[in-house]
């Protein structure tokens, strides 16, 4: 059986950093891990071929090979997915098709022609599909009634990547988070018992990235690292040991619920590990909004001091902002800006609030005929929300732009960036040192001509810089990295502005602006 693994396209998103790619020759930031995944789960006795659509378009030579083709997808590619499934549909072949988008709507996908649906997680639904396949069956829908164990999941095929194409390789420890924030599909398509895979596998992962000779950062994608706390301390013990044995060849990046802060041990045991940056799901500064939202976490501390702690332990944040909660107040915008300020978070993926399938939000606001008609609800920051919101959506969508063009402001970027880094901690170890690669200096040249000496940013830079060096010296390489990212901000930053601008002229010719105070009288019913 020859196998087509084929990844859609993702839109320009926050996470797409054409820009900071372009510098040190990547095309993309990571790879597609759900699809490596599959091809580890089907019998290894078949061919495999991957094609990672953000690289480059499979061949005619590829389709003509193929006896199956499988996508798989998250929202946000749900154009490109569906265009793929056609194309292969044109050329006669079987379609198979899974992964979190067709899991959450798969008649979608079945519209299309999609023969397979491979939904939930494939430890349990991929045998099926083999079954089916191997007894001539040419179409099937494929479904788990419960969670699988993942300490069965075998080691990707890291090997079907083009690995030079990649800033950063991706690994899963655990699936699932235990809290239950409202609009958070996570719960919906993973649940609430976080579950981990031994120590032992992921270690095994690691071995396989090194003896590829991967030597660049690793992304843990894990949506709560630190969901199931007692296994992830198991696993960073292990991994502090296999660290130090190899001479530090990568740095970690993961996604961690904000009460990481509260943890000191587990802050210690990560920036020791090599962990280097984290992002955070503060969502909103008001606990209004974040009581409403049943993100309690969240509600317990200071957020402020929370990402404090986390930063002066050595780790740089990020963090997710979302604008359009139910009762919310005028100015959250503003705010969401003031508190980026005040606790110095660098980098923040500010979004309109979505109703994503299938989630509580989804299925309340569904209850009280509120979602829009024929709009996708998805996580992309150049998207209007997709339902009516209490307060008009005019107003919270220019509150929007204005606040995330604030936020990402080439001199403001650059001021929260320096305050981030003055205060961050250091790990004991120290990687060996090495010659830096030519497409690294050369990208410092760039970012150190735009920067420094093209834009109006450059006596901010220079002042920085040789502060940084003077107070904090051994932050400095991370320090320009983070930097770096304003080249993709600067442009993406319009990008917002124009594509939500455009959405809301048309929104606002259809007279869709009338009922929004019918839904704040019934929405301020729900919310008292």
């Amino acid at each position: 059986m020859r196998i087509l693994l084929v990844y859609p396209i993702f839109p320009k998103t926050f996470w797409s950093y054409e820009k900071i790619l372009e510098l040190v020759d990547r095309k993309v930031l990571l790879p597609p891990l759900g699809l490596v995944t599959v091809a580890a789960i089907l019998p290894q006795e078949w061919e495999f071929k991957l094609v990672d659509r953000n690289i480059r378009p499979a061949t005619e030579a590829e389709w003509a090979w193929a006896d199956v083709v499988i996508l798989s997808a998250m929202i946000v590619q749900k154009k490109d997915l569906l265009d793929q499934i056609q194309e292969a549909k044109k050329r006669g072949k079987l379609v198979a098709v899974g992964g979190p988008y067709p899991t959450s709507v798969p008649h979608e996908v079945e519209n299309v022609g999609a023969d397979f649906l491979i939904l939930d997680e494939g430890e349990i639904t991929l045998p099926m599909f083999i079954e089916a396949i191997q007894q001539g069956d040419t179409s099937g829908t494929f479904r788990a009634t419960e969670k699988p164990d993942v300490t069965s999941t075998p080691i990707p095929r890291f090997d079907l990547l083009e690995l030079d194409a990649y800033d950063m390789m991706s690994v899963q420890f655990s699936r699932g988070c235990p809290f239950q924030c409202e609009f958070c599909d996570i719960i919906v398509l993973y649940g609430r018992k976080p579950r981990t895979k031994a120590p032992a596998q992921l270690l095994a992962e690691l071995d396989c990235l090194y003896e590829l000779g991967w030597r660049r950062g690793v992304f843990m994608v894990d949506d709560n690292f630190i969901g199931n706390k007692r296994n992830v301390k198991l696993l960073l013990k292990e991994l502090k040991v296999w660290m130090a044995e190899h001479k530090y060849p990568f740095r970690f990046d993961t996604e961690a619920s904000v009460d990481l802060a509260q943890d000191s041990e587990m802050l210690e045991l990560m920036v020791e590990c090599g962990f280097s940056a984290v992002f955070l799901g503060i969502e909103t500064p008001d606990e209004d909004s974040l009581q409403m939202t049943k993100k309690f976490q969240n509600t317990r501390s200071s957020l402020t001091e929370a990402v404090q702690t986390i930063t002066k332990a050595g780790l740089r944040p990020m963090a997710g902002f979302i604008i359009g909660f139910d009762g919310e107040k005028a100015g959250a915008g503003d705010r969401i800006v003031r508190f980026a300020e005040q606790a110095a978070i660098p980098s923040t993926t500010f979004a309109m609030l979505q109703a994503l399938p299938n989630t509580a939000l989804w299925h309340r606001l569904k209850k009280e005929g509120r979602l829009r008609e024929n709009q996708d609800g998805n996580i992309n920051q150049t998207t209007l929300m997709n339902f009516l919101p209490t307060r008009p959506l005019e107003e919270l969508a220019r509150e929007y732009i204005e606040a995330f063009c604030t936020l990402y402001d080439p001199v403001q970027y650059l001021d929260r960036t320096y305050r981030c880094f003055l205060m961050m901690g250091l790990p004991s170890w120290k990687a060996p040192a090495k010659m830096p690669e030519w497409v690294v200096v050369k990208a410092l040249l760039i970012v150190i001509w735009r920067q420094g000496i093209k834009r109006e940013t450059r006596w901010k830079f220079w002042h920085h810089l040789f502060s940084i060096l003077k107070r904090n010296p051994g932050v400095v390489e991370h320090y320009i990295a983070a930097c770096a990212h304003n080249e993709h901000f600067l442009e993406y930053r319009q990008i917002v502005r124009d594509q939500i601008e455009s959405q809301l002229a048309e929104y606002l010719a259809q007279g869709a602006e009338k009922p929004y105070v019918l839904v704040k009288e019934k929405a301020e019913a729900v919310v008292s």
